[in-house]
């Protein structure tokens, strides 16, 4: 019997797994892998990877500087580290997230990607195998847009829940983007109950099938990469999307499903599809700040990821300094 993930690649959409644990990774064969700070900070906290911590703790050291120096350095490393693992288990790219708190700072972000990226070619790991994730903020997009045009690193602009933010990001020539869609559905669900927002109509789904139809008709060549899935009728409304990120637990589901998934995201059907006119706000800030501030889950939901992001880094690097300074 063919599988729910079998059948959702034979869709054309490529499978990556959305996870810190690279134990868990190579049962489910994915192309690419995405982890964020909340990931590797679960994965962080396994005995498996002590060995990961250990080197990331000998790095910080070796840097020297001050503690606070010595615990950035050994959280970048501990990143490139888990990273440098996915990559051997898969043929595609990893994702590893720049620091959630320079999401306002362009060049920060910047200077943090390229931080990261000598990190991995030190380690013989080419550019071309990473794709370095940044909010999806005004700043973060530019980085990014400079990124990608100047310094050949490829961007997945991540915590993306509004139109505005995916026009920009296709417009900044980013290589990919993380529109989320489950927690689009949790602030639906939460600010405007009642409906059942399920499949197709599910929130998190259109936004991310409006996304998709765009890109389509306007010939952009930003990938697509649907995030965050509370269930699998999400992940099956949008087979034939580019890309899905999809969480272990979401993958074991997909694995011991038997029922068929139908393609729902054709290129051609978009192309052909309901005209979406064509919109710009890579060079206008003040239309993108205003597009996202009337974007009321939009603009919550980025600014909590962010929060939440950050959180886990911090959480992160207290376990690392406390290492450093035992």
């Amino acid at each position: 019997m063919t599988t729910a993930l079998d059948a959702l690649k034979q869709t054309g959409t490529v499978v990556v797994s959305d996870s810190g644990d690279f134990e868990s990774i190579d049962v489910y064969k994915p192309q690419d892998a995405t982890t964020n700070p909340s990931l590797i900070l679960a994965a962080a906290n396994k005995p498996a990877y002590k060995r990961l911590i250990d080197a990331a703790i000998e790095y910080g050291k070796q840097k020297g500087g001050s503690i606070e120096e010595q615990t950035n350095a050994a959280m970048d490393r501990l990143l490139v580290e888990f990273g440098k693992e996915i990559l051997k288990i898969i043929p595609g790219r990893v994702s590893t997230e720049v620091d959630a708190r320079l999401s306002f700072d362009k060049e920060a972000t910047k200077a943090k990607a390229k931080e990261l990226i000598a990190l991995y070619e030190s380690l013989g790991i080419k550019r071309e195998r990473i794709l370095i994730k940044i909010a999806s903020t005004w700043e973060g997009i530019q980085a990014a847009r400079e990124l990608e045009r100047d310094d050949g690193i490829h961007c997945n602009l991540t915590l993306l829940f509004g139109f505005a933010q995916a026009v920009a990001c296709a417009e900044a020539g980013v290589t990919l983007i993380s529109p989320f869609v489950g927690r689009i559905l949790d602030w639906y669900k939460k600010n405007k109950p009642g409906p059942k927002y399920e499949g197709d109509e599910d929130p998190g789904v259109q936004s991310v099938k409006k996304i998709f139809n765009y890109y389509k008709q306007h010939h952009y060549k930003t990938i697509v990469m649907g995030a965050s899935f509370r269930n699998i009728g999400e992940i099956k409304a949008l087979a034939g999307v580019d890309f899905l990120t999809i969480s272990p637990t979401l993958l074991e589901e997909l694995k011991n499903d038997t029922s068929p998934v139908l393609k729902k995201l054709d290129s051609n059907a978009a192309a052909q599809s309901q005209p979406i006119p064509k919109v710009s706000y890579i060079n206008n800030e003040p239309e993108f700040r205003w597009a996202l501030c009337e974007d009321e889950m939009a603009n919550d939901k980025l600014h909590e990821g962010i929060r939440k992001f950050a959180q886990d880094g911090e959480t992160l690097k207290k376990l690392l300094r406390e290492k450093l300074q035992a």
